[in-house]
């Protein structure tokens, strides 16, 4: 692990920094050739362990990284104590831990991803992104998902969003690409009011420099995504894979493997082609401002 790697760490956040580690432990097993059984035996566990470990799937002991390193002939006190120090690092808990009691745990590991992501590409075909949303989009988007909530739970997911969306003002922000059929911009979210300042902060944000906005318009027709709204992650660190993430009702689904990620990624280009050019995007936004503030 470079030292640069690590001093990237506060951003990165624990997901990315255990499938580092994971890869890491990964490439030394398989350089001494030893199988995940006799790896897991080292440390008292099972081979599946040591495959969801070298995955990032699960967090690290430190006394089980120490003899790991030491069955994989790691002997160099520098790199033995970059290692180690990853683990106690990947250990740590993201920001968003406070939020543990409203949020659950396949969503919290797509924080930790986005946390890390250099480049975020999505498709939405029903809300606004919510790295886009305003707090009042954000807030009635959320009652329609949990109405029985009380009112200290709405404000606290409405702060969850809004502290998630911060990653892009950070020094290091990654880059937003969000696809938006209309059907999304059309829908009355909380009503005209909260439809309109949504759509004035999607203009604003189209400005920006690490976003990029593109909008798929009826006369489209059906398009590649149709299936349902998904995301694509890219990270800054090569060893890492693309990862496909598509959020079902009640859980969701993450696909890092290579056939995967390559059809996600040629549906993905498929609604880039079928969607309105970015240069397009503010003067579409504007004639949907305008008919929004007729409403009104």
């Amino acid at each position: 692990m470079t030292t640069g790697t690590q001093e990237e760490a506060p951003n990165s956040g624990p997901t990315v920094l255990r499938i580092l580690l994971g890869a890491q432990l990964r490439r030394l097993r398989e350089g001494k050739g030893i199988s995940r059984e006799d790896a897991g035996y080292e440390i008292r566990a099972s081979g599946s362990k040591i495959s969801r470990m070298e995955l990032g799937r699960v967090s690290f002991k430190e006394r089980d990284v120490a003899d790991l390193l030491s069955l994989y002939g790691v002997k160099d006190a520098a790199e033995r104590e970059a290692l180690l120090g990853l683990a106690r690092q990947a250990n740590n808990p993201g920001w968003w831990h406070h939020f543990g009691d409203i949020m659950p745990s396949w969503f919290q590991s797509y924080l930790g991803l986005e946390a890390a992501a250099s480049l975020i590409r999505t498709y939405e075909i029903q809300f606004v992104p919510g790295l886009l949303q305003t707090p009042e989009y954000a807030r009635a988007v959320i009652m329609l998902g949990h109405a029985g909530a009380t009112a200290d739970e709405i404000d606290r997911r409405v702060e969850l969003r809004r502290q998630r969306q911060q990653l892009l003002d950070r020094a290091e922000a990654p880059q937003l690409w969000a696809v938006i059929d209309e059907a999304v911009l059309r829908r009355p979210i909380g009503g005209p009011d909260v439809m309109r300042g949504q759509i004035e902060a999607l203009i604003e944000a189209a400005k920006r420099p690490n976003v990029r906005l593109q909008i798929i318009p009826f006369h489209a027709g059906g398009h590649a995504a149709a299936g349902g709204p998904f995301a694509i992650l890219r990270f800054p660190e090569p060893e890492l894979p693309d990862v496909v993430y598509v959020e079902q009702l009640t859980s969701a689904i993450y696909l890092d493997k290579r056939d995967d990620v390559d059809h996600y990624a040629i549906a993905m280009e498929r609604v880039c082609i079928d969607a309105e050019p970015p240069n397009h995007t503010q003067e579409i936004l504007g004639k949907l401002l305008h008919e929004v503030g007729r409403l009104g």
